[in-house]
């Protein structure tokens, strides 16, 4: 409970605009944060040029990017303004890889996190992470929404954001995720 009501209050900071001042990494792979030129303001551009879409340009680098896998992520990146309207918040920082592993308790009990990939970012991606691998318990939903409830339709958008982790870890550890990320793919393209 006490680690989502954390999470909600940092979610809560105001932050400038999307991205981050430098770029950083998710485990191993290069993560752009920076906007260049003026700072960006549009979430689902930024989601699909400095997420999505830096995901597909290494899976192709890396022969994975061929065929339906290509063909669905360039139909996914020119719906993604339409597939994540309506859920506009200002940038919040992120952890940006909150899973269960990076969830430690002290001595005492309380929760930390460690091992973050932070930018300033939609909340819900955060919260979509917390919920891929092993998830968090519900108490820990219960604390964050009392504090900064979740926006109506949440569970929809959810595995838009499930996408870049996977694709990350198609390009970090190969196939085996492969079907995961052409499932979601197929979820929102024809």
């Amino acid at each position: 409970f006490a680690l989502g009501q954390a999470v909600a209050r940092l979610h809560q900071v105001p932050q400038p605009a999307f991205g981050f001042p430098t770029d950083n990494f998710l485990g191993s792979s290069p993560q752009p944060n920076q906007a260049r030129g003026r700072a960006q303001q549009d979430w689902a551009v930024f989601y699909r040029d400095h997420r999505l879409r830096f995901q597909l340009t290494l899976a192709q680098q890396a022969g994975w990017g061929k065929g339906e896998l290509s063909e669905r992520m360039t139909q996914l990146l020119e719906r993604l303004p339409e597939l994540l309207s309506g859920s506009e918040e200002p940038p919040a920082l992120l952890h940006g890889d909150l899973w269960s592993g990076n969830h430690l308790f002290d001595q005492e009990g309380a929760g930390w996190v460690i091992d973050p990939a932070a930018s300033h970012g939609h909340r819900e991606a955060d919260l979509a992470m917390t919920t891929l691998f092993g998830g968090f318990p519900p108490e820990f939903y219960q604390g964050y929404d009392a504090v900064f409830p979740r926006v109506r339709g949440w569970e929809h958008r959810e595995p838009l954001y499930h996408l870049y982790h996977l694709l990350n870890h198609l390009n970090l550890f190969g196939g085996s995720y492969l079907s995961s990320v052409l499932a979601i793919l197929r979820r929102f393209t024809r």
